[in-house]
């Protein structure tokens, strides 16, 4: 399984924005580029094709997806009739791993494609190991009874009574279970996918 080991806050700091989940990310406090000169450093006018590979880097870094992989969704979207853009980000959003980081099972997508990967979670009660198995409206996933004795998710009860998932996911703190209610959506995503669907068109 291929996976991006660059270090995640050195690609922060090259995009100028806050791509992953941690609260202590440099680019919060230095939002300037990385180097020496960065302080006193402008960032390049890109040009349009520039800022559509950006956006396209962008999301495969937020959702930890290769580009093969990546570009197989885009030209899945492009093939159906309707806006491709919206397409893309429902494939992307309704990745298990994705959902069990919404859902609020998991701190980060990294964490949460580990805990899929080492068999911790369930889909209609029956295990998948697959972080980029795409979930449906209806289906049921948690956190599969064994591992619910585990310390990894000894606090997570708690931790969900607190948290505020999105309107597409009905999340059941007691069981550690969450049952997609509707069609992914973001409403206001910090990349441009129409961008991205126009690098893939040129």
């Amino acid at each position: 399984m291929a996976r991006d080991l660059r270090p995640k806050h050195k690609l922060c700091r090259k995009y100028g924005e806050k791509l992953c989940d941690s609260p202590k990310c440099p680019v919060v406090r230095r939002s300037y580029a990385p180097g020496v000169h960065g302080p006193s450093k402008k960032r390049p006018k890109l040009s349009g094709f520039a800022k559509q590979l950006l956006e396209k880097q962008k999301v495969k870094r937020l959702y930890g997806i290769m580009e093969r992989q990546f570009s197989n969704y885009v030209t899945e979207a492009a093939s159906k009739p309707g806006d491709t853009s919206v397409f893309l980000l429902n494939y992307l959003e309704s990745r298990l791993d994705n959902v069990i980081y919404r859902a609020g099972f998991a701190s980060s997508r990294r964490a949460a494609r580990q805990m899929v990967s080492h068999g911790n979670v369930v889909v209609k009660d029956a295990k998948v190991d697959i972080p980029s198995f795409r979930v449906k409206v209806g289906d049921v996933v948690g956190i599969k009874p064994a591992a619910q004795k585990s310390k990894l998710f000894e606090s997570l009860t708690e931790k969900l009574a607190k948290y505020e998932a999105p309107m597409w996911l009905g999340v059941d703190a007691a069981k550690l279970s969450a049952k997609v209610l509707n069609k992914p959506t973001i409403d206001r995503p910090n990349f441009d996918a129409k961008a991205i669907i126009g690098f893939y068109s040129r």
